[in-house]
């Protein structure tokens, strides 16, 4: 039975190459990993705003997960609300991450957008995003490309969000 772990912890993010060595596969748990990297507990409402997905901590210690994970030969996973936000899906797809577990509201959109892009704008994105040093320029670039790309997917989420359907 292949054995795996739940990579949720910056301590694990920093040790996933050791790690690798001893397990089948990872899977990257993005809600905790983001709350612990960047101090901000999502559910506290006087804070939860700087809950930021495309912090750029979190975005280098996904694809540092990614990246020792690829390196042992063992595949990588994430779940979490990261896995289904169509404007985090493109830069997960270019660093790599072999699935993702979504919500299954999220399902019919995510796939268009996977189906539309090509691998090659997905790592162009991720390596402009990865030079950016600002939470809030990633946010523009981010929203500014996928919006160019998925206009009618981002309206699709926009009426899940709407009707209370997605997690946000």
């Amino acid at each position: 039975m292949p054995v795996g772990i739940m990579i949720e912890l910056p301590a694990a993010v920093m040790i996933a190459d050791l790690l690798a060595q001893e397990v089948d596969f990872f899977s990257i748990g993005t809600n905790d990993l983001i709350q612990y990297s960047i101090g901000v507990d999502r559910t506290n409402s006087h804070v939860s705003y700087l809950y930021q997905p495309l912090h750029p901590a979190t975005l280098r210690a996904i694809k540092l997960v990614v990246d020792a994970a690829h390196e042992a030969g063992i595949a990588v996973s994430l779940c979490g609300e990261v896995a289904s936000d169509p404007y985090c899906v493109p830069l997960l797809m270019g660093m790599g991450i072999d699935s993702i577990s979504l919500t299954p509201q999220a399902i019919p959109g995510i796939k268009r957008i996977i189906r539309q892009t090509r691998m090659s704008d997905c790592r162009e994105l991720l390596r402009s995003v990865l030079e950016c040093r600002t939470v809030g320029r990633i946010n523009s670039l981010v929203m500014e490309t996928i919006f160019k790309q998925y206009p009618e997917e981002l309206t699709f989420f926009a009426s899940l969000l709407e009707n209370d359907e997605l997690p946000h």
